[in-house]
């Protein structure tokens, strides 16, 4: 017969699987970071020997990516910084503010490539193929790399997502840079490097668009995405002894911790530990891990009432 682990044990090993996969994803940032800024200065180098506006488009990505690496690395050490008196999440927040600048820039760059290729397309300009195709052959492998390193981690946390989705754009761009570059050098045709590069951006900006859109959700405190309020509540009210739920509040304090706030009525008072805890496995069952939940004998305004007459 299996037993389960005590909660003290159970909660070490979820801090210490925690804090192996922060040190995991630091590294792959670290290193991403180092391939990242390699490959920049040999697009910029490249774009400007080869006159080419994706080959250009591609490193200006790259140095929104450099950016992004930098400061979800600095921010993965900043949000593990201790609590204070003053501020009592810590610096969780900082991730979140990171994804939304990293959004940002991604739109930003987006709109200024678009405008450029608009511009190349009226008049199309020569270019070295060969220099182009062999630069974007190699950010390419540097890419894919780096997206490989960061895939495992992206999926919780949105600063770490804001960085996989700097680095997928420009593994999107590279590919679109090779094909430009093949047909430039095979066929002649010019206006194929500002499509490469209108293509790799609108690729990428249904990604951004939906990070800062999250990012400002969890800046509002908006119910997340994954959770239904009315599921909450109804969760709560099938609970014995309690008779009805209000202010309930369901909020992001950072990527994967999620919070809850709610008054209840429990008439008695002998239940009320009971019900507390059962509030606490009800809500661990549905992701929420953060509860503050405060049980009442009978609504304020009535107490109120009774109070003032």
């Amino acid at each position: 017969m299996s037993v389960a682990p005590a909660p003290d044990h159970a909660c070490a090993e979820h801090g210490v699987a925690a804090r192996r996969g922060r040190e995991k994803a630091t590294r792959a940032l670290i290193i991403a970071l180092a391939l990242t800024g390699t490959l920049l200065v040999a697009e910029v180098v490249g774009g400007l020997l080869s006159n080419s506006l994706a080959l250009l488009a591609d490193a200006g990505h790259m140095l929104t990516d450099a950016g992004a690496l930098s400061l979800s690395l600095f921010v993965a050490w900043f949000a593990r910084q201790p609590v204070s008196s003053t501020k009592t999440y810590g610096y969780l927040r900082w991730e979140i503010l990171a994804a939304l600048v990293n959004g940002a820039a991604l739109l930003g760059i987006s709109a200024w490539i678009a405008w450029e290729a608009l511009t190349r397309l009226a008049r199309p300009e020569q270019i070295a193929s060969g220099t182009m195709l062999v630069i974007a052959t190699a950010g390419l492998i540097v890419n894919a790399v780096a997206a490989w390193l960061l895939h495992g981690s992206h999926q919780h946390s949105l600063n770490l997502r804001g960085a996989y989705l700097h680095v997928l754009g420009d593994l999107l761009a590279s590919v679109g840079t090779i094909v430009a570059a093949l047909l430039v050098r095979y066929t002649g045709w010019l206006p194929a490097d500002p499509l490469a590069s209108v293509i790799s951006t609108a690729l990428i900006v249904r990604g951004a668009w939906r990070l800062v859109r999250e990012s400002v959700d969890v800046l509002l405190e908006a119910v997340p995405a994954h959770i239904a309020l009315a599921e909450v509540r109804g969760r709560l009210e099938t609970i014995a002894g309690v008779e009805s739920v209000h202010d309930l509040h369901v909020w992001t304090v950072t990527s994967g911790v999620v919070a809850m706030s709610a008054h209840a009525i429990v008439r008695e008072a002998a239940a009320h530990q009971r019900v507390l805890e059962a509030v606490h496995d009800a809500m661990r069952e549905m992701g929420i891990g953060h509860v503050t939940m405060q049980l009442e004998r009978c609504e304020m305004r009535d107490r109120e009432m009774h109070l003032h007459p």
